[in-house]
């Protein structure tokens, strides 16, 4: 019996796709553009410390982790990136000056997927900072939320098939959004019909 190709639909855009003409970028709190070692086929960025930028990047051995600073690719290249930041107010606060530090092309060099939001607790976002997520997420590309994962906390990594269904269908985004492979939990690969 033949491989039938699957269609699988992509986390849409939910905001700009590429940076904006009548966006400045922030005065301050800046993200650096660092030389990071090596080459990643997607660079994790954390918009302030503890984000999860380092977590994300385990969980596919081709992501890599670029700190908190955007990643500088070798000249006429472009590298490819997804924020990270915590759904607490300083966390979004982060998230969102990166986030307009990218819209207004500060870093012309990078395409930025979208924005991850890791919950910062347990349980129900209060509704302020839903409401301030919702803005920052405006800003970016994509908008992923993943939920507080206990298990991230106490420094384990689950393998992805292990992982809540936002963190598998994250890493099924990206991996679509990337190659237009779709590798499931369980690591089966599909090709998309483009």
């Amino acid at each position: 019996m033949p491989d039938t190709p699957v269609s699988v639909e992509i986390q849409p855009l939910t905001g700009p796709a590429a940076p904006q003409d009548n966006v400045s970028a922030p005065e301050r709190d800046l993200l650096p553009v660092c030389d990071c070692p090596g080459n990643a086929e997607l660079w994790w960025v954390g918009a302030h410390g503890g984000a999860g930028e380092s977590t994300l990047s385990a969980l596919v051995p081709e992501w890599r982790s670029a700190g908190h600073c955007w990643p500088r690719p070798p000249i006429d290249e472009r590298a490819r990136a997804v924020l990270v930041a915590r759904s607490s107010a300083y966390g979004l606060q982060a998230a969102q000056s990166a986030v307009t530090q990218w819209a207004a092309g500060a870093v012309p060099h990078i395409d930025l997927l979208g924005l991850v939001i890791i919950a910062d607790a347990p349980g129900r976002l209060p509704r302020p900072l839903r409401e301030l997520a919702q803005v920052v997420g405006g800003g970016a590309p994509r908008v992923w939320q993943l939920p507080w994962v206990e298990p991230w906390r106490l420094g384990e990594l689950p393998a992805p098939a292990e992982s809540p269904r936002a963190v598998r269908r994250l890493i099924k985004d990206l991996n679509l959004l990337i190659d237009g492979t779709d590798v499931d939990a369980d690591g089966a690969n599909e090709r998309k019909e483009h």
